[in-house]
């Protein structure tokens, strides 16, 4: 079972935290789209979600509410380049385990995915 997908529609911000990840000792796939994710991701259950919330289509925030209604509680970490309060506040309503802004510390993602995953066990 892979630990960790990520939703993330910057090819070159995906690679790296796809890098990031795997060098940190983590199972990861990397999906460009919410639709991609819904398309590919089947029956595969992730252990965290890295989630960007402004996407191309359908967003970060949409997917999240999607999967939560289909009782899919996988933690979800937020991260998003458009920082602003109802955007924070949004993602702390929907029960984020965390909320990163662009740029982000890898430091700070590899604590909050720990994290989650602590809580999530």
């Amino acid at each position: 079972m892979p630990d960790i997908a990520i939703v993330e529609d910057d090819p070159s911000m995906c690679t790296a935290l796809e890098r990031l990840l795997r060098a940190a000792g983590f199972q990861v796939v990397a999906f460009p789209s919410a639709e991609e994710f819904l398309a590919r991701a089947g029956q595969e259950r992730f252990r965290c979600l890295v989630l960007d919330i402004h996407l191309g289509g359908m967003t970060g925030f949409d997917l999240h509410e999607q999967l939560a209604a289909a009782g899919a509680g996988v933690p979800v970490i937020f991260i998003t380049a458009h920082d602003d309060v109802a955007t924070r506040e949004r993602a702390r309503k929907a029960g984020a385990a965390a909320y990163l802004r662009k740029p982000f510390d890898r430091a700070d993602l590899l604590s909050a995915i720990h994290s989650a995953l602590e809580r999530a066990a």
